[in-house]
């Protein structure tokens, strides 16, 4: 059974490693990890976020539910017109037991390619939330987190609730 791995945990930092073999353990983990993402009623989760180094995760398209499982995701474009969005992660909880939000801001639009769960390799063009939470996913894959995006004031005023969480 898969844990979710909280802000602190220092496997949330690290680079994940590429997806050489699609392997009946990486799907079964998919699998659970799109099981865990309804459950704590998330849009997505990188392998890192359940203690895994690998370049995969899972996120659904708030729009129409549609899951898709990305094996080695790589953004190819980004749009040069940005919004700013709230945005929370399951891994940054705050004393409440629930995910802590912050505006960023991100690209509006990026163009996205995968190997999915079947070998096949896809490439859409992403816009709106799905855009956003590609490019959350894609981060934790580089040990990167949202509140790295926050100015230093407002990451202090963010990780203060998740500090009174310990």
């Amino acid at each position: 059974m898969l844990q979710m791995k909280l802000c602190g945990d220092l496997i949330l930092r690290e680079k994940c490693a590429p997806i050489t073999e699609i392997t009946p353990d990486v799907l079964d983990i998919m699998d659970e990890m799109v099981g865990m993402m309804h459950d704590q009623s998330g849009v997505g989760l990188a392998a890192p976020q359940v203690g895994q180094l690998k370049r995969f995760l899972v996120m659904m398209n708030p729009d129409d539910n549609h899951v898709f499982k990305m094996i080695n995701p790589k953004i190819l474009s980004r749009s040069e017109d940005v919004c700013t969005m709230e945005e929370g992660c399951l891994s940054v909880l705050g004393n409440d037991n629930l995910p802590v939000y912050a505006n960023v801001t991100r690209p509006s639009s990026v163009d996205v390619e995968w190997t999915d769960e079947n070998g096949k390799t896809l490439r859409a063009e992403m816009s709106g939330l799905p855009a956003r939470i590609v490019q959350h996913e894609t981060d934790h894959l580089d040990g990167v987190l949202f509140i790295d995006y926050l100015s230093p004031v407002h990451r202090e005023m963010l990780m203060r609730k998740v500090r009174k969480r310990k």
